[in-house]
């Protein structure tokens, strides 16, 4: 699939423009390295997320990294322990991620949005999608971190990331599975979020679709090792 330029560098446009907005992020600077990324996050007053979650939670893993795995938001189990994918969604991808004969230690993780979202359930928190305009106020640190990271190719894990990434809503079904340009030195690559796996009632379909999950893993490797 083609897409024009328009719809292909909205990050790469809307990261300068938060580099150079003066006043519009509270503690925002180029960033020198992903390690400056948690206490920087942790200053973002961009929306109001910051003000009901425990922390901001950044990126973390190699720099550089040939392929970058972005999801949409930090759960529970992250906001509590300030570490991406941590949860039962994050147990599904790291259970991928070895079946495809990759690790933590060899990709770089992120989410398009570094605060969590949630309403009160009795003692529970449960987790509520960011907004258009929570996406529109992450833009800038993910725009960082694929600056930092330069990924060969990056993998939108659900249409949140997919909609923080092209800057448009999508349909993941209609991109899934096809290496997309999404700037002059990357490609991105759409599937699905794991936590969509916890929510397939069947044994079967669930088994089914974590083995599609894993074959993309390898087939975006198979990619990568191509170009």
């Amino acid at each position: 699939m083609t897409m024009t330029t328009e719809e292909t560098e909205p990050l790469s446009r809307r990261a300068r423009a938060g580099r150079e907005e003066e006043g519009g992020l509270t503690g925002a600077r180029t960033l020198v390295s992903v390690g400056e990324l948690r206490g920087a996050v942790n200053e973002c007053r961009r929306c109001t997320l910051w003000k009901a979650s425990t922390q901001g939670v950044p990126g973390e893993g190699v720099t550089p990294a040939r392929l970058m795995l972005v999801g949409e938001a930090p759960g529970d189990s992250e906001d509590l322990q300030g570490h991406p994918f941590v949860g039962p969604a994050g147990a599904i991808l790291d259970r991928a991620l070895k079946d495809a004969g990759l690790g933590r230690e060899s990709v770089y993780i992120t989410n398009a949005v570094k605060h969590f979202k949630f309403e009160p359930r009795g003692k529970r928190r449960l987790h509520i999608k960011p907004s258009a305009s929570e996406i529109e106020a992450c833009h800038w640190w993910l725009g960082e971190e694929l600056r930092l990271v330069a990924p060969k190719l990056v993998m939108a894990l659900g249409g949140t990331a997919a909609r923080a990434l092209l800057g448009h809503p999508v349909i993941v079904s209609q991109l899934r599975g096809a290496p997309i340009r999404l700037s002059a030195t990357s490609h991105l690559w759409v599937t699905i979020h794991p936590s969509f796996l916890l929510r397939v009632p069947d044994d079967a379909q669930r088994r089914n679709e974590f083995a599609r999950f894993v074959r993309e893993l390898k087939d975006a490797l198979a990619w990568i090792e191509r170009h």
